[in-house]
């Protein structure tokens, strides 16, 4: 059974959604990000860079226990573990270049769009900055979309998965609006019929009994942030 260390955010939701699709067993291990939890001895030795999501394969290569981590290096081994998911291998080179794309642009601008209008509001000029680009990689994504059901082919791939944990929370990362995805009609469609899947909806529910903390406090800042504190503070 697969271990899977989990926080209620877009990349972990990923891969909440990929297991939830695949049917594959996993043991749900929380970690409370806002607690400092990524931090901790035992987490670092299955992610030395202290992010969620991580997963634990008890069966890896050679029958020998492995970790991953990254989101979407744990999308790609687990696709080719369960052999689901990878779409026709005629269209590999274009299922990894838009899944790279989430990995190195929608994902990250989307974050730090909202890190910067909630955290530093008072910084126009990086709140503006990276709101744009998160626009910008939407607007690549929609236009890519338009007469499409799926970004690759006419198939539902990890590439649809890895963009479906961060269009998710469209609301958040383009704030101010009521409809945010009103402007990316051809995403809007394309997330209504990933949003309806079964499993979609089973992955939204991941996590939700346990108490993961909600309150944005020092220690929460520190948590999440401690590349922005000195380390003797």
């Amino acid at each position: 059974m697969i271990r899977f260390y989990f926080h209620p955010s877009p990349n972990p939701a990923k891969v909440a959604l990929l297991l939830e699709e695949a049917g594959i067993a996993y043991e749900l291990v929380p970690v409370d990000t806002s607690k400092g939890e990524q931090h901790l001895p035992a987490f670092r030795a299955i992610n030395p860079n202290g992010k969620v999501p991580a997963i634990v394969d008890p069966e890896g290569p050679g029958g020998k226990a492995t970790s991953v981590f990254d989101s979407n290096a744990i999308l790609l081994y687990l696709a080719e573990k369960s052999g689901r998911f990878l779409g026709d291998p005629e269209y590999r080179p274009e299922l990894l270049s838009w899944l790279f794309f989430v990995a190195s642009g929608l994902g990250p601008f989307s974050g730090q769009a909202v890190h910067f209008e909630r955290m530093a509001p008072e910084l126009k000029y990086a709140v503006n900055r990276y709101r744009r680009e998160a626009e910008r990689h939407y607007e690549v994504l929609d236009s890519h979309l338009a007469g499409r059901r799926f970004i690759v082919a006419d198939e539902y791939t990890i590439a649809d998965m890895a963009a479906w944990g961060w269009i998710e929370r469209a609301g958040v990362v383009l704030s101010g609006s009521d409809d945010p995805l009103a402007a990316y009609p051809n995403i809007k469609a394309w997330f209504a019929g990933i949003d309806a899947r079964p499993a979609a909806q089973r992955a939204r529910t991941v996590g939700g009994d346990h108490p993961f903390k909600a309150t944005n406090d020092e220690e929460t800042r520190r948590a999440l942030f401690p590349s922005n504190y000195s380390r003797d503070a």
